[in-house]
């Protein structure tokens, strides 16, 4: 069973502040699944990860390119996003080259049609809005590297 933890984020400024501690407790074969509705922080959040770890290029939302692939040194971020695909659609596209490199980061928007190709030990965040800005953004860890990253953002 994965344990189950809660953040609570009042705004944008605030969900990036996240992600940056978040991504100084990245060592490299992270894997992430963020789901949530359209609007709720997913993506602000992949960017706020992608900025705290050095990338060029600030990641978009993904959803018309399916996966985007950004590099600093050797440090190798996947951006996904499977919005509106299903499992059979994913299949074939090339995913399995994100874990190639077990040193690899992937973050993964509307994560479901990937959840049987990918390992299980995995961090799953569910943003959910809680009016206005405020955002509630459940963890739950399915494994001992997601559950020690759950722990750690949680502290």
């Amino acid at each position: 069973m994965m344990k189950e933890m809660v953040l609570y984020s009042s705004s944008e400024e605030q969900t990036r502040q996240l992600a940056r501690r978040f991504a100084s407790l990245l060592r490299g074969g992270e894997i992430v699944f963020l789901r949530g509705p359209i609007g709720a922080g997913k993506t602000v959040f992949v960017k706020g990860v992608a900025q705290a770890l050095g990338m060029k290029s600030s990641p978009t939302s993904a959803s018309f390119s399916l996966m985007k692939r950004y590099q600093k040194g050797k440090t190798t971020l996947f951006h996904i996003d499977l919005f509106r695909l299903t499992e059979g659609e994913v299949f074939n596209l090339g995913f399995e080259e994100m874990l190639e490199d077990e040193k690899s980061i992937i973050l993964a928007e509307w994560p479901d049609p990937l959840a049987h190709i990918l390992p299980a030990d995995r961090l799953e965040m569910d943003f959910a809005l809680d009016g206005a800005d405020k955002r509630r953004i459940t963890l739950r860890a399915g494994g001992a590297v997601s559950r020690v990253l759950a722990e750690e953002l949680c502290r």
